[in-house]
């Protein structure tokens, strides 16, 4: 798979953010007197923040503004370094720069938060550039982010770069800016939910992956 401009989702895809996204988010929502158990709230991995929290409890933009302030203030202490690393993963990235791939980061989360975490498993030197959201939600949309990327690293013809990312947001961020995706199935997608939105390739784990993007490796 030629590709020289690869664009990585974060969350469920280079790493596995669960205990630190679904703890902050009860810290957040006991605020508001709600109890959720943490597999109930898987949901919140992929999607912008903001969205979540009106989505799927209902709030609205001043709940919303409240209850990311409460999630923040564990999340920057302590729920941003409670990731792990996918197996394999340091790997493929080193691989993918050694042979002169253009990788970039392209999520949801604040930028500020991903190059903190990228940096803390020693991971941020294999990034051309980190497009993410802004602190107040801007830019939160994957197609925004993609796009923002790109007027930042141009990339030319668009035949040459490539989404990979565990959730359909990821598809249709690469499906509105007219570039090829790597749907993967470790993160927090299915197989159904990744073959529905289109996906142009979709892989089982990150062997796969490697396999797919460094076929000779």
């Amino acid at each position: 798979m030629p590709k020289n401009y690869i664009l990585f989702d974060l969350d469920g895809t280079i790493i596995d953010p669960k205990e630190g996204i679904t703890k902050s988010v009860q810290y957040a929502l006991a605020d508001f007197g709600i109890h959720a158990e943490a597999d109930g709230l898987l949901h919140f991995i992929g999607p912008s923040l903001w969205d979540s929290f009106k989505q799927f409890y209902g709030f609205d933009a001043e709940q919303t503004k409240r209850a990311v302030a409460k999630y923040r203030e564990r999340f920057t202490v302590t729920g941003i370094l409670e990731n792990t690393l996918y197996d394999g993963m340091k790997e493929l990235l080193q691989a993918l720069h050694d042979t002169g791939k253009t990788l970039i980061i392209a999520t949801s989360k604040p930028a500020v938060f991903a190059e903190r975490i990228l940096a803390h498993y020693g991971i941020d030197q294999y990034f051309a550039f980190v497009s993410g959201s802004e602190l107040d939600g801007r830019r939160s949309h994957k197609d925004e982010l993609i796009t923002y990327a790109f007027e930042n690293v141009p990339v030319g013809n668009l035949i040459n770069a490539v989404m990979i990312g565990d959730r359909e947001f990821d598809i249709i961020g690469a499906n509105q800016t007219g570039i090829d995706s790597i749907g993967v199935l470790y993160g927090y997608g299915d197989l159904q939910e990744l073959t529905d939105i289109g996906a142009t390739h979709i892989v089982q784990n990150v062997r796969d992956l490697h396999q797919l993007l460094l076929p000779r490796a």
